[in-house]
């Protein structure tokens, strides 16, 4: 999870009603230990390996069961793009002792709801149930990560499901598309250059074997984490762990606990394409390759330590883009000299992969890719020229706070959250520890990641040429079997 810092604008009104409170809150808790509603996160380690960490919500009688295992696309090789993804369709095919269909049903008739999800960095699969049915969802979870099995007839209509969501939300989308041509431009030799989805060729050439060779060699007790929050004891969640992943065999190998670097090289010039889609508007997006956060910034308590770049990009895409009105929505979509019709602004604080931070556009009618860019820029210039004010500053801290507290109130989110840091090598309490260290970004320090890192060396720009839509051309209905 990237924190979109603040890209939430329709929840916004929402937040300011709890902004007083919050506020309060926030003035009465000592800096270093801001204002949260729940237990603090337990967690250990199974013998064979496995993660576990606990997050006690009392609030409701339900719970959220998450396995997470760090794998995603950038563990792919080429020729296999898009296995991940296919893999977690391929994890609800059945176990010798659950049928193919029958684990969805299990948690149906348990009053739950479950899903999966496969991202750049890591996979996860969760279960949202009644909290005393949490030891069924742990057993049937256990049993799927330890003795996934499908046959070949499986896989061969399942594929079909994933080309079809591909051809849904990317081939049929001109941005999607855009965006995959603009991520193989960004990255030279880092795997985020490829879809997570896969390349439709990649997806067509696949075999059986291609995912059954990836979950055996990713899917290991070393490599994966058991998330649990709600209303649950963790006395009773650590014996459940134990009993029913504690015997997993550990099947630990070296390229797993330690991957091989794929450094991005430095890039040394502007890169710019064109990409030409049925579409209605032109659009333009500039990607400058930024800095991530890393754990020894956020763990650093030094009396000269500093917010990390990557903390105060975020903040800088905040203030451009963070709520109703602010600067890029200003500037460049109102008045009668309006160049926009949106503007947005993106920073990836942290992953597994090079970040980068995204300012984005679509031209107003009679206004063109070119004068977007140069508007898009010139923000980021007036800033790196006379910086941000205390209140701008004051404002979005504040807010990422609200945020943060207001999110409490989901147990999935908390799994969600915790998962996703350890999955991405940080500790479960970061986003108490990132709070902290928003709290001492400054003013200064928003400027000077203005100046340092939007010159046309790290930049991508690609432009997104409207061409002729086919009105004759019917909307694709989801695939049967389709899950996310």
């Amino acid at each position: 999870m990237k924190f979109p810092l603040l890209q939430a604008k329709s929840a916004f009104s929402l937040l300011a009603l709890l902004l007083g409170a919050l506020q309060s809150a926030w003035a009465q808790t000592p800096a270093d230990k801001p204002f949260n509603p729940v237990s603090p996160i337990t967690q250990f380690t199974l013998a064979n390996g496995i993660s576990v960490m606990v997050q006690v919500d009392k609030r409701a009688p339900t719970a959220v069961h998450m396995l997470w295992v760090r794998v995603g696309s950038i563990d792919e090789v080429d020729g296999t793009s898009g296995v991940a993804h296919v893999l977690e369709h391929m994890m609800f095919k059945g176990t010798p002792t659950v049928k193919v269909g029958e684990f969805s049903r299990q948690v149906a008739a348990l009053g739950g709801q479950e899903n999966a999800f496969t991202s750049r960095d890591f996979t996860g699969y969760y279960q949202q149930i009644p909290s005393n049915k949490l030891e069924d969802v742990m057993r049937l979870e256990a049993d799927r990560f330890a003795n996934s099995q499908w046959a070949d007839e499986e896989f061969a209509k399942e594929i079909e499901v994933v080309k079809e969501e591909r051809r849904m939300r990317t081939e049929d989308s001109p941005r999607a598309l855009m965006y995959e041509a603009l991520n193989a431009n960004i990255y030279t030799t880092s795997p985020y250059r490829r879809p997570i989805v896969g390349w439709m060729s990649d997806l067509e050439a696949m075999k059986p074997a291609d995912a059954r060779a990836f979950f055996q060699h990713w899917y290991t007790p070393a490599n994966a984490a058991v998330v649990v929050a709600g209303d649950v004891d963790v006395a009773q969640v650590k014996a459940w762990a134990e009993k029913y992943y504690g015997n997993i065999p550990a099947r630990t190998t070296t390229s797993v606990t330690e991957r091989k670097p794929r450094t991005e090289p430095q890039q040394m010039g502007i890169k710019r394409f064109d990409f030409k889609a049925p579409a209605e508007q032109a659009y333009v997006a500039l990607a400058f390759k930024v800095p991530q956060i890393t754990m020894e910034s956020i763990t650093d308590t030094s009396a000269n330590a500093k917010p990390h770049d990557a903390l105060a990009l975020t903040v800088l895409a905040a203030v451009l883009d963070g709520y109703s009105g602010a600067r890029l929505e200003r500037a460049l979509t109102q008045g009668n000299k309006a160049v926009a019709d949106s503007a947005g602004a993106y920073n990836g604080l942290m992953g597994r992969g090079p970040q980068i931070f995204m300012l984005e556009g679509v031209p107003a009618k009679g206004k063109t890719a070119s004068k977007v860019e140069a508007a898009l820029r010139e923000q980021v210039a007036l800033i790196a020229r006379n910086g941000v004010s205390e209140a701008e500053l004051n404002r979005v801290k504040t807010q990422w706070v609200s945020q943060e507290v207001y999110k409490k109130d989901s147990v999935m989110h908390q799994a969600r959250e915790i998962g996703s840091y350890w999955a991405e090598g940080f500790a479960p309490d970061t986003s108490e520890q990132l709070i902290a260290k928003l709290r001492q970004v400054t003013s200064v320090q928003v400027q000077d990641v203005a100046k340092k890192y939007f010159g046309d060396d790290q930049l991508t720009v690609g432009v997104l040429l409207p061409q002729p839509i086919d009105k004759t051309k019917k909307p694709r209905t989801p695939a049967i079997g389709s899950r996310h």
